[in-house]
This record gives C-alpha cells, sequence and structure tokens, in this order.
C-alpha cells in the first residue's frame, strides 16, 4: 500500500482512494495495527463475514463493521466520503463551511454540517505541560458590533469589549504548540487554573497587562503593555499567540461567520489541530486525524442538537 504521506494534492489523494474497498482496507490497517480486536468487549477472536464488510465477536458473538466504536458510529455515509471530508477539514487553513464541504463530497447540507462536527471531535488537543517560553492571551468570539442590534450594540459599546461574547483563552509555546479552550470568564481564577494546568512552575510566562495576570509569582513573568502600545518588550511579546487569534478569526468571519457557545470548543480544537501541524505535509494531518478516530467515540446527532 502507497504510504498516505506521499500524497501531495487532493487529486493524488481522491486517486488512490478511488473505490470504498480500498478505504475500508486502509482504514482497518490502521485500525486493527496491532491486532484484530471486538469493540463491544475487546476479545482478541474475530471473525471477518465473506463480503470483507462485517465482523463477529468469538465470544460476545456480536456483529460490527470497521466504524463500530468510532466517531463514525454506525454511519451509512460511505468510508471514502468520510476520507474526502476529513481531507478537507484538515488541510484546509481557515477551515471549510458545512456547505462547502457537502458540495464537495456529496451530501447534503444537514449531513455535512454533522460529519464537519464529528471529524472536530476526533480533532484533539495535547496535554501534559509546555515546554519553553510560552505566551498566553485571550479573546473574545461573537459577532461583530456594527453586525448587531441596535440595543445589543448599545450595549455592547457601553461594556467591555467582551459583551454578550464567548471568551476563550490560549497559551502558546516558543517551541510551538498551541492550545486554546473557551473559559466562563477572563477573570483571574479561571485564568489563573488554566495557566497552572498547562505551565510549570518557574518556567517565562508572557502576557499584556490585563489585571487578571496578577500573581502569577511562581513564574518569570514578563508583561508587556498593549495599553501604552507596547508591543515588544525585548523578548517580551504576545505576538505568536496572537497570530493564532488572527487565523481563527478569520476563518470564523470569512469561513463560519457564526459559532454557538455549545459547539465553540470543538471549532477551537479545529483550528489549534491545523495551527500546530501547519508546517507538516497537508496529507499527514489527514493521517492524523484518522489516528484520532480509533480513540474518539461516536457523536449522536441528537447530542449535538439538543
Amino acid at each position: 500500500m502507497k504510504n498516505i504521506l506521499d500524497f501531495k494534492t487532493l487529486a493524488e489523494f481522491l486517486e488512490y482512494f478511488k473505490d470504498e474497498e480500498t478505504c475500508r482496507a486502509h482504514f482497518a490497517a490502521i485500525r486493527f495495527a496491532n491486532g484484530e480486536y471486538c469493540p463491544h468487549c475487546g476479545h482478541a477472536e474475530i471473525y471477518t463475514f465473506t463480503n470483507g464488510k462485517r465482523y463477529r465477536c468469538a465470544k460476545c458473538r456480536q456483529d460490527f463493521t470497521i466504524k463500530t466504536g468510532t466517531v463514525f458510529g454506525e454511519s451509512k455515509v460511505t468510508l471514502r466520503k468520510w476520507f474526502i471530508a476529513i481531507y478537507l477539514l484538515s488541510t484546509t487553513s481557515k477551515g471549510i463551511s458545512s456547505v462547502q464541504l457537502a458540495k464537495h463530497v456529496g451530501v447534503t447540507q444537514k449531513t455535512g454540517w454533522f460529519m464537519d462536527h464529528r471529524i472536530r471531535k476526533a480533532m484533539k488537543q495535547n496535554g501534559g505541560m509546555l515546554l519553553g517560553k510560552v505566551e498566553a492571551d485571550e479573546t473574545f468570539i461573537g459577532g461583530l458590533s456594527k453586525n448587531m442590534h441596535k440595543v445589543k450594540r448599545e450595549k455592547a459599546i457601553k461594556g467591555t469589549g467582551g459583551t454578550g461574547k464567548a471568551a476563550v483563552f490560549g497559551l502558546k509555546s516558543r517551541e510551538g504548540e498551541m492550545r486554546a479552550q473557551v473559559v466562563p470568564s477572563v477573570g483571574m481564577a479561571d485564568l489563573h487554573k488554566v495557566i497552572r494546568d498547562n505551565v510549570p512552575a518557574g518556567a517565562t510566562l508572557y502576557t499584556d497587562q490585563w489585571v487578571a495576570y496578577r500573581g502569577l509569582h511562581e513564574f518569570n513573568h514578563g508583561i508587556v503593555n498593549h495599553s501604552a502600545k507596547e508591543y515588544v518588550k525585548g523578548d517580551c511579546h504576545t505576538n505568536g499567540v496572537e497570530s493564532f487569534w488572527a487565523l481563527f478569526k478569520r476563518g470564523y468571519h470569512g469561513i463560519y461567520h457564526h459559532m454557538s457557545k455549545k459547539h465553540l470548543q470543538r471549532y477551537v480544537n479545529e483550528f489549534a489541530f491545523r495551527f500546530n501541524r501547519r508546517k507538516s505535509e497537508m496529507t499527514s494531518q489527514f493521517s492524523d486525524v484518522i489516528a484520532n478516530i480509533m480513540e474518539t467515540s461516536k457523536l449522536s446527532y441528537k447530542e449535538l442538537t439538543a
């Protein structure tokens, strides 16, 4: 089998994954790389039906497909269409709308939207502590005030820049990795918790002058005063994390136009996933999503729309 990392273009990708059998064989080779097993009980002895599409566990006797127990669930959408959707969402720097994805894949917009969110669930962020010097910054996600109803616009102008918007907090290691998460507020308690969960004591931390960053005495804390138009002070700046916000907001305003607070974290994960792999070959990003799908449980339509 040709190495997926050899593909440079979507045309080459489609040429290789030309039919369902090829896609199923590729997916099975990854899923059963350490041996076949039953997703229901974990037993290592399974039988394959003659058509190659279904399996049966020798112990619990339950039937399953190659998709069972993954984010795909028992989706009736073909693996080839799933592969195309994964490729498009994982390699387009600012994302792709469900309308455009549906046209490329050949499904309805409703199905495209559902596929989008299932794939985003597999775009996981890493855990553990960030290495090296770390930049921290917060932002707000929501509509532009000029597009709001007059009453909401007046409230937004009178309040802070985050009035009526969702708060997202980001940390970026100078060594490359970006992490971001939706937070209840940009207050001291919420931001300090995220920082201490992701940055080891004694590390160098760079922030702006926002009052919520006060009291981080266990870090080598450098501050730039943006309100005084100070953006770089020697090695101290937050330009790296702000470049992520710029990309995220271009995707928000130019591609998605709206992200509900309920689903916002999945969108944040999507952008962080691509950002952290921006220097990789496009198709290696596809392979990373496929690998994550094996460890990601399904996401039902009822759960998405509840």
